[in-house]
């Protein structure tokens, strides 16, 4: 009996010694901190899409929507790796209801305005970009927190690969692509601000959508309109 109690207790040492350092073991694992860890992210906004800068006579009408996505590279620029710089790339589509008309004549492209003597179910331009955001980012994150509040600011080059503009309505429906008039280079300021994987995004275009050559057919006016995005942008890692 006594050499099955010796047993017993031998046994409970060892269960004791390897629990003590199973948990040792976790506790440092726990402990490690990365200190080369970057904020590389996925990212996929939604936005509201305004016009700014609109002829008289030019309105909006139904939702005009982007959608924009891609990955930005974090490289962090001091110690504590929560001032960073991200440099990405991206794919974004956009459309714009409203008023413009978008035409074409033997070859040649005109703008008019719509008015209210005109039947019409739609009228809107879209625009396929191939995206570079580049920002200064700012963060309360650490290698261990993922929930963390950031503000990232910047600027947004854009190159449009495709262009289309649709008009359903009377007297008859119009479809073109490949306008030549569209600035092929758009490039814009940018603000995401919020907490966790969502944040507030705004984007403020600093050329106009048009070049020069786009001007209004009655006035010879040109059609400097800008656009101005409002949305949410959403962070994967």
């Amino acid at each position: 009996m006594k050499y099955v109690l010796y047993v017993i207790i031998a046994l409970m040492s060892v269960q004791t010694i390897e629990a003590q350092n199973a948990f040792e073991t976790e506790k440092k694992s726990d402990s490690i901190v990365d200190e080369n860890y970057r904020e590389d992210q996925f990212y996929l906004s939604v936005t509201y899409n305004l016009l700014g800068k609109k002829l008289d006579g030019v309105s909006q009408s139904g939702f005009s929507s982007g959608f924009h996505f891609g990955f930005i590279r974090d490289m962090p620029i001091n110690t504590k790796r929560n001032i960073a710089v991200g440099v990405g790339l991206g794919l974004s589509t956009n459309s714009y209801n409203q008023t413009l008309l978008i035409s074409e004549d033997n070859g040649v492209t005109s703008y008019t305005i719509l008015d209210d003597d005109t039947t019409f179910s739609k009228n809107k331009f879209t625009t396929y970009l191939l995206e570079m955001p580049i920002e200064f980012r700012w963060r309360t994150s650490t290698s261990t927190d993922y929930d963390f509040w950031r503000i990232y600011t910047g600027i947004k080059l854009g190159y449009v690969v495709y262009n289309s503009s649709k008009f359903d309505g009377s007297p008859n429906d119009i479809k073109l692509s490949n306008i030549d008039d569209f600035n092929k280079l758009q490039y814009g300021l940018t603000l995401s601000a919020g907490y966790s994987n969502v944040s507030f995004h705004f984007y403020y275009a600093l050329n106009s959508i048009f070049d020069s050559n786009a001007k209004l057919s009655t006035t010879n006016q040109s059609i400097d309109m800008n656009v101005v995005k409002i949305g949410l942008i959403f962070y994967i890692l």
